[in-house]
């Protein structure tokens, strides 16, 4: 640990390089050779720089939180969760027929390379080049802007539109039926009531002559 900057307070940099470029920012945690943010970067912990490509931390496997949000990483490594507060938005506006484009993903079965999973295991999913052909609002970018990942939080969205949309239909088709059903029966009742009406009022038979 050293201090970066007489400018700066309440920097924390552990590693060869780690903080140099910080001149002002305060409170900042850089770990690993060469990390450090901008100069006035505060409040951000930095672990690991570029040639860093894969993350092992313990504790977290096996431990269950029973509430909370999912953190979710872009392409720079920055970390964070997805915010559904109303505060936090603007241009709120129904989804309305934009959910239609689940109509065209195609669900796939495959398994990941084996470099990648040397096991194999079965997945299930979207491939994201393909779905970035039907919306590319659907996919995650790598740095070369190349689709990477689908957002699959936002395709859950979508299914919940077209499943309230289709809920909706079913509650007005239900509606009319019911609507007819009694315009049936009300009609029903009133035959009724006419053929009991020209029951009634039928002139007895006319007996023959030759009957007596």
């Amino acid at each position: 640990m050293r201090l970066v900057s007489t400018l700066a307070t309440g920097n924390t940099a552990l590693g060869f390089s780690a903080g140099v470029g910080l001149s002002t920012g305060d409170n900042n945690i850089d770990i690993g050779h060469n990390v450090s943010g901008g100069a006035g970067e505060s409040n951000t912990i930095r672990i690991g720089n570029s040639d860093i490509t894969d993350t092992f931390i313990s504790g977290i496997s096996g431990t269950t939180v029973a509430s909370g949000a999912a953190v979710l990483v872009d392409s720079n490594g920055h970390l964070g969760t997805l915010t559904s507060s109303k505060r936090f938005k603007e241009e709120i506006r129904p989804m309305n027929k934009t959910s239609e484009a689940i109509f065209s993903l195609e669900p796939v079965t495959f398994r990941y390379k084996k470099e990648i999973d040397p096991a194999g295991t079965s997945q299930f999913g979207l491939v994201a080049e393909e779905v970035d052909q039907v919306n590319p609002d659907l996919v995650v970018r790598d740095k070369e802007g190349k689709p990477y990942s689908v957002r699959y939080e936002a395709v859950n969205a979508m299914l919940l539109n077209e499943f309230l949309k289709e809920h909706r239909r079913n509650e007005e088709q239900e509606a009319t039926i019911a609507h007819l059903q009694k315009q049936v029966e009300a009609l029903t009742a009133g035959l009724r009531k006419v053929s009991a009406q020209l029951g009634v009022n039928k002139p007895a038979p006319q007996v023959a002559e030759n009957d007596h």
